[in-house]
């Protein structure tokens, strides 16, 4: 009977240490793949009049892209001035991603 209780407590502590392991895994940071835009600026934010503007210390041509709270892209543009035009979007909260030559920055976008 004793050796089914070692037994017992030797399995429990091999499970437990595997948790433990597991839990260490998951809880390390993920690597940045890509670069974020230096000196990005997105204004105004909150947008009320149907214009926001996208500046950065490049100011190459960007990629926008913008999703809504669900997902869904909503509006997809190259732009190469600096003022987006967002009239056509509904009031609302929104995921902004940009793409300017090699670096990504995302950023919440809210539509009034």
């Amino acid at each position: 009977m004793k050796k089914n209780y070692f037994y017992i407590i030797t399995l429990l502590a091999f499970f437990f240490s595997l948790s433990l392991t597991a839990q260490e895994i998951k809880q390390q940071p993920r690597t940045q793949e890509t670069t974020s835009i230096e000196g990005l600026s997105l204004y105004p934010n909150p947008v009320s009049n149907g214009k926001v503007y996208i500046t950065s210390k490049n100011d190459s041509d960007k990629e926008v892209i913008i999703f809504d709270i669900l997902g869904k892209k909503v509006l997809q543009t190259m732009l190469s001035s600096r003022e987006l035009n967002v009239s056509n979007l509904s009031p609302g909260v929104y995921i902004i991603k940009i793409n300017e030559e090699e670096a990504t920055a995302t950023r919440k976008l809210i539509v009034r």
